[in-house]
């Protein structure tokens, strides 16, 4: 089968890969989005449930209007507090942000959702049910190939294909990093309509309820995420299965919504970054998922590749092999940042050492005279709030 011709080709139709076709059209590019899901797919969870403001600014300047609409209808809590134990130790409100507000907080299908419009919108041709086994790369163009025989060239492709990014393995690209020992259990669940669950972000440190174990409930239009620490030696049957977390979640969230459980899943944290975002001939460029992995804490995963997505087609449209080089040098530092904030995180939220332990609770124990000592305890699971200094100014 002859393949078709497109000046720009991105794999993976994720919140990256169509933030990446949508700056790609904003600059003027054609573009031929490739998809191995079938068109009209339903992917479960909330996922990734925030879009940063820095992440908004850059979604209204690829598509002017798209922030308005992510974050009408997303929901920006406005009180945050932290637990030590079953004692507050931090509690802070905020007045209603501003336009764009610093997060908007719903589930990834949803922005996906509003993401898929804005590139129809924008003249995206999509091609879905094609899973991508091959890439081949010359000095002047790449081309893609799936597994039911359709093929694709253009000048360049953006991988945004995820973890196991057959882009990546065609180009015998590695990943490097760890994986943490233990895992986490992720619980979305409904809303119960008329409960008055308070719009909040809550973080407790050895909840008492689930036997010392940290929590945290993040709320998302239509109803919350549940995220349980587990411990290393814990059975992912005893807290990770529905059945498991009907046990548990009444001692967090309380009564009634045991049986309002949407979505259970399991994760390690992992803190991978790809050994080169680019080809030897820069006409590759990996994005999100594959080109890094970072843990959910600190909301890094999407956000950051939504701003590799932008930096990739700003890239593309320079033309280029110098543009590219510096969006793989850019990318990769940032990257490499992010996965060191994570790792701050992990320390603070799985600490190997009785010191840090020891801190958590001296601090819990000072917050109501130091409140600085409360602050901490709020901020450290989030890993540094500052961004990269190889990320244009912008967080991540």
């Amino acid at each position: 089968m002859a393949p078709d011709v497109s000046p720009v080709i991105v794999v993976g139709a994720g919140p990256v890969g169509m933030s990446a076709a949508l700056g790609l059209r904003a600059h003027g590019l054609p573009v031929t989005l490739v998809e191995a899901d079938p068109q009209g797919r339903e992917r479960p969870g909330s996922r990734a449930l925030f879009v940063h403001k820095e992440t908004l600014q850059l979604l209204e300047g690829m598509r002017p209007g798209l922030a308005a609409h992510i974050t009408s209808y997303g929901r920006t809590w406005q009180t945050r507090r932290t637990l030590y134990r079953g004692r507050e130790v931090y509690a802070k409100s905020f007045p209603p942000p501003s336009f764009p507000p610093p997060f908007t907080s719903l589930r990834q299908v949803d922005t996906e959702r509003f993401l898929l419009a804005a590139c129809e919108s924008a003249g995206v041709d999509f091609a879905w049910g094609a899973r991508v086994t091959g890439a081949k790369v010359t000095d002047s163009s790449v081309a893609v190939s799936s597994e039911d025989g359709r093929g694709w060239t253009g000048t360049h492709v953006i991988a945004a294909d995820g973890a196991r990014s057959a882009v990546r393995r065609e180009l015998d690209i590695p990943m490097e990093g760890t994986r943490s020992e233990g895992f986490h259990v992720v619980v979305d669940v409904s809303d119960i309509p008329g409960a008055d669950l308070p719009l909040e972000r809550v973080f407790h440190y050895e909840h008492p309820g689930v036997g010392g174990r940290s929590v945290m409930r993040v709320p998302f239009t239509g109803g919350f995420q549940v995220d349980l620490q587990c411990r290393d030696d814990d059975a992912q049957e005893s807290y990770g299965t529905e059945e498991a977390v009907r046990q548990w979640l009444p001692a967090v969230v309380g009564e009634g919504y045991a049986d309002r459980i949407l979505w259970v899943s399991t994760y390690h944290f992992l803190r991978k970054v790809a050994a080169t975002f680019t080809d030897e001939e820069h006409r590759v460029l990996l994005v999100g998922e594959a080109a890094h992995l970072f843990p959910p804490f600190g909301a890094r995963g999407m956000n950051s590749g939504i701003a590799d997505a932008a930096a990739a087609a700003a890239a593309v449209a320079a033309g280029t092999t110098e543009a590219v080089a510096e969006f793989a040098a850019a990318r990769r530092a940032a990257a490499l940042f992010n996965s060191a904030a994570a790792g701050a995180a992990l320390d603070h939220l799985r600490p190997s050492r009785r010191t840090v332990r020891a801190k958590q609770w001296a601090a819990a124990a000072l917050a109501p005279v130091l409140p600085w000592c409360g602050a901490w305890l709020e901020h450290a699971p989030y890993g540094p709030r500052h961004g990269s200094p190889a990320s244009a100014g912008r967080k991540y």
